[in-house]
């Protein structure tokens, strides 16, 4: 393959590009935006303002396809910890029993993660990272993709276009402009609004924890995460559902007070802000299913948030997106229909859409299709976390699904459901190597 063109330079089009730049000979990601030289906001990604989740699956792939960036984000600031032992997941208000999970997390700004992948991306051979370039269409001949048309009225040919545009994507439009189907949408309107602050971390802040992750129940539709960062620095995102939490510091405390639990509170309650307060609103989860399509044109894919746009709450989209992009490089390397490559994205994509999906759809104000399924799985699993508050086994379980190392089933096992009949109400069952703070 002699050139593709990749449209979009957040995380999903530059982990694309490391993925096919042993396939192609020429890479060139368009990005709309002006790509600044520091590590700054920029208009294309709004959600940088806020804080993001890098899930062990996701380090694991960003790691395989840029060898040392772990090692990199870490001199620059960035460090990792156990995303059991050392963070404080806290599920229907109750923290899962802390212990050793073996599996690691990094904690760093989307800024610092961002820019240091564009870096690693731009130096690989063949591969240009061009900022200021917006695409307006796209050029074909038959039912090929033959290359982007720019708004500056510059074409250029590719052998293969990859869309990483995000939610705005504009595929499903260019695809009914070239006499294709548009792929049917899924939605859950989740009417999400969030705040987020930035503030200074003191080293005896939640007992040295440098996480709290807090999710609604159905009592409390209000969720929250504090993510230590480099500089000696939390970044605080606290939202609801139908909510719309205040702007102002001392309304984001008492807000801060409403959750499920009360460790975010505590924190915020006597931090220094660093940073004016940012709003954000997500009205929907949104999927966009190409892998049923019967026909699509050559020469053209979809990754990333153009595929499926998760609830930010969770934390997946950069997780799945790096996953997507070995599923890109599997397919692109095979020369197969391009309906292999959806179908493939489909199964990265199903395990973690089913938990945004179930775990929203039990909350009030929610709309979405509540199955017998969904009742019944968000039934179990409110047994699941009162069990896992005092079984770390079950806690380390829970972990892997949601940090994409197992598929949901896993926590349907039978050894899975046994320790939860037998822990819901029992004494705490940790690993004799963890000690608590």
């Amino acid at each position: 393959m002699d050139h593709v063109v990749i449209i979009g330079a957040s995380v999903s089009g530059l982990l694309a590009a490391a993925a096919l730049s042993g396939i192609a000979e020429r890479i060139t990601v368009l990005e709309r935006d002006e790509l600044p030289r520091e590590d700054v906001h920029r208009r294309g990604t709004a959600q940088s303002k806020h804080a993001h989740g890098l899930l062990a699956r996701g380090l694991e792939v960003m790691e395989l396809l840029l060898p040392g960036l772990t090692a990199e984000l870490t001199a620059r600031g960035a460090f990792g910890g156990d995303l059991q032992a050392d963070c404080r997941w806290i599920n229907e208000g109750r923290r899962l029993a802390p212990a050793p999970g073996g599996m690691t997390g990094l904690l760093v700004s989307r800024l610092l993660l961002e820019g240091q992948i564009r870096r690693r991306v731009a130096a690989l051979p063949g591969v240009s990272v061009i900022g200021g370039s917006q695409v307006s269409g796209l050029t074909h001949s038959g039912d090929r993709v033959t290359g982007v048309r720019l708004v500056s009225g510059e074409t250029i040919s590719a052998d293969l276009v990859v869309d990483a545009s995000g939610r705005g994507s504009r595929t499903p439009s260019w695809l009914r402009e070239l006499g294709f189907p548009a792929p049917r949408e899924e939605r859950v309107e989740i009417d999400l609004t969030y705040t987020t602050w930035v503030l200074r971390r003191r080293a005896d802040d939640l007992a040295g924890d440098p996480v709290v992750i807090m999710a609604a129940t159905r009592a409390i539709p209000r969720a929250g995460v504090a993510l230590a960062m480099e500089g000696d620095r939390w970044i605080v995102t606290v939202g609801g559902y139908g909510d719309d939490p205040p702007s102002d510091y001392e309304g984001f405390v008492a807000y801060a007070r409403s959750l499920p639990a009360p460790d975010i509170h505590e924190l915020v309650t006597s931090a220094e802000p660093l940073e004016k307060g940012r709003h954000h609103r997500t009205p929907a989860s949104v999927r966009r299913r190409y892998e049923r399509l019967s026909r699509f044109p050559r020469g053209l894919a979809v990754v990333g948030d153009a595929v499926c746009a998760f609830n930010p709450i969770y934390g997946q989209g950069m997780s799945v997106a790096a996953v997507e992009a070995l599923k890109l490089r599997d397919w692109a390397g095979r020369d197969r229909p391009v309906g292999e490559l959806f179908r493939s994205i489909a199964r990265v994509v199903d395990g973690p859409w089913d938990i945004v999906v179930a775990g929203d759809l039990r909350l009030p104000g929610v709309r979405g299709r509540r199955t017998a399924k969904i009742n019944m799985i968000n039934a179990y699993l409110e047994r699941f976390h009162r069990a896992a508050e005092h079984d770390a086994e079950l806690g380390r379980r829970f972990l892997r699904v949601a940090n994409l190392l197992d598929p949901p089933s896993a926590l349907l096992r039978p050894a899975c459901l046994l320790r939860v009949l037998r822990r819901s109400g029992g004494r705490a069952v940790v690993d004799p190597g963890y000690r608590s703070a």
